[in-house]
């Protein structure tokens, strides 16, 4: 599904769980250079993050809701500590950014599966369950509507949610941490 099509798959709201310590090693260029280097890559040398933004930007003007959480651990895997170093590129274009941290919240750890739920406020809720391989390559994913599906996802979206600080927040406290 293309980044627009997603878009319009949804009128109200997309909510989404992040649990992997990395996602599209073998296939994502820039988190490599991050990786390499320690240093991100422009916005314009990203043209899928960029795409991204520019989506989420006009959802929100349109007066839909993106946020997601993050479930990160400690130590950060590289593809976490790549995470927290664009998400602002993410709350800049109007998307909640959310980090909990599963070694302070045991209880995390049964959150391990991706999903998106996309406008759960309205009668017609949808999850779209991800499917990555072991090294976090994106596999596929369900789209379902089944009520126990639903059910599920917004329970682990509370849980996730109550042990979550705003993205500003974790980074002020891990910079307070290193010094």
């Amino acid at each position: 599904m293309s980044s627009s099509a997603f878009m319009e798959s949804f009128t109200r709201s997309a909510w989404r769980l992040e649990a992997l310590p990395q996602y599209n090693p073998r296939t994502d260029a820039s988190f490599r250079h991050f990786v390499e280097t320690g240093e991100v890559l422009p916005l314009e040398d990203r043209p899928g993050k960029q795409e991204w933004m520019g989506l989420v930007a006009e959802a929100v003007a349109q007066g839909k809701r993106l946020g997601r959480v993050r479930i990160v651990g400690q130590p950060l895997a590289d593809g976490e500590r790549w995470e927290l170093a664009v998400f602002d590129e993410n709350a800049a274009a109007g998307e909640d950014v959310r980090i909990a941290d599963r070694t302070a919240h045991p209880e995390l750890a049964e959150l391990t599966r991706d999903f998106w739920l996309l406008d759960d406020e309205t009668d017609q809720p949808v999850a779209q369950l991800m499917t990555y391989d072991p090294d976090g390559q994106y596999v596929s994913r369900e789209v379902t509507s089944d009520p126990a599906v639903i059910a599920r996802c917004r329970a682990q979206r509370d849980l996730a949610r109550a042990r979550s600080v705003d993205l500003k927040d974790f980074l002020q406290e891990a910079s307070e941490r290193l010094r």
